[in-house]
């Protein structure tokens, strides 16, 4: 998993309604980028809805969120609307992007190991260096926990 200090590797990804996103477009901006395993899961869920409930004050602060898993554009979509999600979601369905920020990997669930995406959020500050971690993800305050930390900034 990539440090902080660390410059965040460029990517460019769909977004939920098909268009290229890319790292590059937020730059003079913060970026809070979340790697999470599959919509409209329970985990999932609770941590889009955290970040989702936050959003006036991550804009009020001028931070991006983006919401990064395997699914297809449409699972997105769909996720986005039955949720009403207020932020942008990408699609690595090849998990490049994940491999690159450490967040694909042997992963251990009830004793069965298997390779999937590691839950991650990497806060990229406004030259693109990766300026947080967050190894361990409380799925349900974590829109809040993200809240916090660039409040106390």
């Amino acid at each position: 998993m990539l440090a902080e200090g660390t410059k965040a590797p460029l990517f460019t990804l769909d977004d939920q309604n098909g268009n290229n996103v890319s790292l590059l477009d937020f730059r003079g901006q913060k970026v809070v980028l979340y790697f999470y395993p599959k919509d409209n899961t329970p985990g999932c869920t609770k941590e889009a809805c955290s970040i989702r409930d936050n959003m006036p004050d991550f804009s009020r602060l001028n931070v991006k969120i983006l919401g990064v898993s395997r699914d297809s554009g449409e699972s997105h979509r769909k996720f986005i609307e039955k949720q009403n999600l207020n932020f942008t979601l990408l699609s690595d369905p090849g998990h490049q992007v994940m491999e690159e920020y450490g967040a694909w990997g042997e992963k251990t669930l009830y004793g069965k190991k298997s390779m999937g995406v590691i839950r991650s959020t990497f806060v990229i500050n406004e030259d693109g260096v990766i300026e947080k971690v967050y190894k361990k993800v409380n799925t349900a305050t974590h829109g809040e926990d993200l809240k916090k930390y660039f409040e106390g900034k």
